[in-house]
């Protein structure tokens, strides 16, 4: 059951940091193993999707529900796929010259195989994940703090 919680310390602001990762429809333009997105449903705060990730000839579609609360937390809850569960959490926290991101996820596989494969790359494939999420925010906000909260 993996399970991973680390801060960033980032130089833009949490609405910046929130608005970017509460963009999920855009997320196959950049995180790895995300094929599709489908929006089910989106208001300011809630959103439900479909994300169909693949990996190494494997497809899997997750439901999940997205509780938003601009611009301090974003929360992810399992609805359905190959999990048996899963809680992802995303906190913005301002700090001099930018935020903190606190990010959390934990989850279980219903396969053992799924489980077992999991546990062999999931610090890979997490450090690549987040690697995307800055590599993003900086395409989007620029590189520095003074660049990030011009942007805003």
């Amino acid at each position: 059951m993996p399970k991973h919680s680390e801060t960033r310390h980032l130089p833009y602001t949490p609405e910046q940091m929130f608005d970017m990762v509460a963009d999920i429809g855009r997320y196959p333009e950049f995180l790895p193993w995300v094929s599709a997105m489908r929006v089910r449903s989106d208001s300011d705060t809630e959103t439900v999707a479909d994300m169909i990730v693949g990996f190494k000839g494997l497809r899997e579609t997750f439901t999940s529900r997205v509780a938003k609360q601009r611009p301090h937390s974003i929360n992810v809850d399992y609805i359905d796929g190959p999990l048996k569960y899963l809680r992802n959490e995303w906190r913005f926290r301002a700090e001099e010259g930018g935020c903190a991101v606190d990010f959390s996820v934990d989850f279980a596989f219903k396969n053992r195989v799924f489980e077992m494969l999991a546990g062999q790359v999931f610090g890979t494939a997490l450090r690549r994940m987040i690697g995307a999420f800055e590599d993003r925010a900086r395409k989007l906000y620029g590189s520095n703090s003074s660049s990030a909260h011009n942007a805003a």
